[in-house]
């Protein structure tokens, strides 16, 4: 079987230096949005430009110490794996393994003998389900505001419940747990997630969560921003009507 073939890159050095220096970009969040946006485009093989980039802090700051440099590799790690509630698992293990292969090994501990700082195998095994759910529907009604009610309603109206209850356990074990990225930069997480997906209905609740969690409209505007320069990077464009297919937005993509 002959080796994939290899593409052209996205992440050149203006663009990280456009997403780095962004005054509006929420600080220390534009390298995990890149990475997540990176992640549902399936291009694993460009976080490793992002994320050496991240640890070296670029050519015009002073050298990160241990400690930042592992809130990057975790917090990294932490919007690949809730990027895979609105993005799919596939791309999620793709995007952490390449991530594992370029990650030094003193920033790696996360191994199946040390407990992951998350806390979700603690979620899973010593704490009550109630409470847990609990915990998700209260991140949920945050995010959703007083239309919350009306989606979740709406997810369970579907043609099965089962698509609410695959919701509740994705708000409830992966999105709520706020241990290492809090619930602002989770929504960051799943705009980033969203753009390339071209789903407007979800994407639009999702700018609007950022908000309900405390993001200004212009935090959120500039998260919108970089994704969809990654985006265009990559080669993706709003389509015709003339288009049959494509890869690109059937419409102007949502904003605030």
């Amino acid at each position: 079987m002959a080796a994939p073939r290899t593409l052209p890159s996205i992440m050149t050095p203006s663009l990280l230096k456009y997403m780095q220096t962004h005054p509006q970009v929420p600080e220390h969040t534009w390298y995990f949005i890149a990475a997540t946006t990176l992640t549902i485009l399936n291009r694993p093989d460009e976080i490793q430009v992002v994320f050496n980039h991240a640890l070296s802090n670029g050519q015009d700051h002073l050298p990160l110490d241990y400690h930042q440099q592992l809130l990057i590799a975790r917090r990294t790690r932490e919007a690949l794996l809730k990027a895979s509630s609105v993005g799919g698992v596939p791309k999620t293990i793709n995007a952490l393994l390449a991530l594992k292969n370029v990650t030094p090994v003193h920033l790696q501990a996360d191994g199946f003998d040390q407990q992951s700082p998350t806390g979700r195998r603690f979620d899973i095994y010593e704490v009550t389900p109630s409470k847990v759910l609990q915990r998700g529907q209260n991140f949920f009604e945050k995010v959703y505001g007083k239309i919350a009610g009306r989606v979740m309603r709406q997810m369970d109206a579907s043609g099965t419940e089962d698509l609410g209850l695959i919701a509740r356990l994705m708000y409830a074990h992966i999105l709520s747990n706020t241990s290492i990225l809090n619930g602002v930069e989770t929504s960051y997480v799943l705009i980033a997630a969203l753009i390339p997906q071209d789903v407007n209905p979800q994407l639009k609740g999702h700018l609007r969560g950022a908000q309900n969690g405390g993001a200004t409209v212009e935090e959120v505007r500039a998260v919108r921003s970089i994704v969809m320069r990654i985006c265009e990077g990559a080669g993706m464009r709003k389509l015709e009507e003339t288009d049959v297919a494509g890869w690109g937005w059937r419409e102007d993509v949502a904003t605030l």
